[in-house]
C-alpha cells in the first residue's frame, strides 16, 4: 500500500475484547481506528479514534464504516457479509474476504468446502428439517452419541446439542429452533485432545504458524489454553500442515483460527475455523515474539509477518463471570494474583457481568510448562469477575 502505516485508517466490525486488542496493538504503529459496534460503552469505545454506533447487519453503517477507512476487518463473523462482498466490488479494501466469510459462517458450507479439498473432518449431514420425524430419519444412519448443529450462529456452545440418545431427539430439535434454522448432524468424535492452530498469511500467500496450543473447555466453553500443546511431534507436524492447507484452499488474508481434535488413533481433523484472531490465541500476546493481533494489522496492510517464536512455556485462564452474580462488572483479587512472578492479567472492560460471561484473561508463563501449570492454578483462585447484584436461585 501507498500509504504511510501511521496514516492509514483500519475499520474493524466489533468493538468486543478481540477488537480492543487489536487497537491496542495497531496504536504502537500510529493506526488511526474507527470501530463499528451497537454498544456505546463496548470495550473499545475508550480507545478508539471514531466509534459507529449501529448493529452488525445493518447495510448503512456497515458502509459509513468502509467509506472512512483504507481497510476494513472484523473482530468475529456473525456479520452481514453480502453488503462487505458488495463493498468489495465498489473497490473497498477488506480482509479476510468477504467470499471467505461467507463460507465460513455456514457450518456445512464450511465443512463441504473442506472435504472437497481434502481436509478431514468429522462425517456430518446438512439437514432442513421440517418437522422432528424428518430428523429422526437422518439420524437413524447415525450411532449415539452424536451432535446436532444449527448450521449458522451459534458460540461458545449454543447452537449445539449433544444427542446421547433417541429420547433427546426432541429436546435437541426443539432448542435449535424447530427447523426455523438449517441443521447439520455430525458425528461425535472420541478425541483425545482438543487443539488449535493460529496461523496468519499475507497477501503474497506468505504463512507464519503459531505453535500448537492445548484447549480444555468446561460447559462448551474454552477455560485454559496450554502452550504448547502436550502432544508428541507427529501430531504437532500434522496439525501445522492441516492448518496451512486450509489457509491455502481459503485463501485468507489475516490471522485465522483452525481449531481441531486430535482421535485416539493419532489421526487429526478439523473442527471449526474463525477468520480471525481467536479466544486460543490470546498466549501470543506474551507468549510470542509478535502477538496474533499485531500479526493480523501486518498482515491486512500488506507489512512483513512477524516472528511466531514461543518466548516461553505457559497457560491462559480464561476470567467468567462467577456464577451467582450479575450487573456492573468488578474484578477481585489481582493485587494476589500479580503476586507471582510472571502473571499477565487482560481485563476487557465490559461494563456488566454474568455467570460464564468472558470478561477478561490471564496469562502465565514459566520456565517450564510445570512451573505455569502449578502458578496458573494460584492466580485461578484469586482472581475473579463478579457483579453488584447477587442471583438468587
Amino acid at each position: 500500500m501507498e500509504t504511510e502505516v501511521n496514516q492509514m485508517k483500519v475499520g474493524i466490525i466489533g468493538g468486543g475484547q478481540l477488537g480492543k486488542m487489536m487497537v491496542l496493538e495497531g496504536k504502537k504503529f500510529g493506526i488511526y481506528f474507527v470501530v463499528l459496534d451497537p454498544n456505546l460503552d463496548c470495550p473499545a469505545a475508550s480507545i478508539v479514534d471514531e466509534l459507529v454506533v449501529g448493529d452488525f447487519y445493518d447495510p448503512l453503517k456497515i458502509k459509513e464504516l468502509a467509506e472512512k477507512c483504507h481497510v476494513v476487518t472484523y473482530e468475529f463473523e456473525h456479520i452481514n457479509a453480502e453488503i462487505l462482498i458488495q463493498l468489495k466490488t465498489d473497490g473497498h479494501k477488506i480482509y479476510p474476504s468477504p467470499e471467505t466469510l461467507k463460507k465460513i459462517q455456514d457450518k456445512a458450507i464450511q465443512k463441504e468446502f473442506l472435504r472437497k479439498h481434502g481436509i478431514a473432518v468429522a462425517n456430518f449431514t446438512k439437514v432442513k428439517a421440517d418437522s422432528v420425524e424428518d430428523l429422526s430419519e437422518v439420524i437413524e444412519s447415525y450411532e449415539y452419541p452424536l451432535l446436532l448443529k444449527s448450521c449458522r450462529g451459534g458460540y461458545d456452545g449454543k447452537g449445539n446439542y449433544l444427542i446421547k440418545s433417541r429420547d433427546d431427539i426432541d429436546t435437541a430439535y426443539t432448542t435449535l429452533g424447530k427447523g426455523v434454522w438449517d441443521l447439520m448432524i455430525e458425528e461425535f468424535v472420541p478425541f483425545t485432545k482438543e487443539i488449535s492452530v493460529v496461523v496468519a498469511r499475507g497477501h503474497r500467500g506468505e504463512m507464519k504458524v503459531y505453535p500448537l496450543c492445548e484447549n480444555i473447555h468446561e460447559d462448551n466453553i474454552l477455560r485454559t489454553t496450554i502452550f504448547p500443546a502436550r502432544v508428541d511431534s507427529s501430531i504437532e507436524e500434522k496439525a501445522q500442515r492441516l492448518a496451512l492447507k486450509t489457509m491455502e484452499v481459503l485463501e485468507g488474508i489475516g490471522v485465522f483460527c483452525i481449531e481441531m481434535f486430535v482421535t485416539r488413533d493419532g489421526e487429526v481433523l478439523v473442527n471449526e475455523i474463525a477468520p480471525r484472531t481467536h479466544n486460543s490465541g490470546h498466549y501470543t500476546i506474551e507468549g510470542c515474539t509478535v502477538s496474533q493481533f499485531a500479526q493480523h494489522i501486518r498482515a491486512i496492510l500488506e507489512l512483513p509477518l512477524g516472528d511466531v517464536k514461543l518466548v516461553n512455556p505457559g497457560v491462559m485462564i480464561n476470567l467468567l463471570g462467577e456464577a451467582g452474580y450479575k450487573g456492573k462488572a468488578k474484578l477481585v483479587g489481582g493485587r494476589e494474583a500479580l503476586e507471582l512472578p510472571q502473571v499477565f492479567i487482560h481485563y476487557y472492560g465490559k461494563t456488566n457481568t454474568a455467570p460464564q460471561r468472558k470478561m477478561g484473561h490471564i496469562t502465565v508463563l514459566g520456565d517450564c510448562l510445570e512451573e505455569a501449570l502449578v502458578k496458573a492454578e494460584g492466580a485461578k483462585k484469586v482472581v475473579k469477575v463478579i457483579g453488584e447484584e447477587v442471583i438468587y436461585e
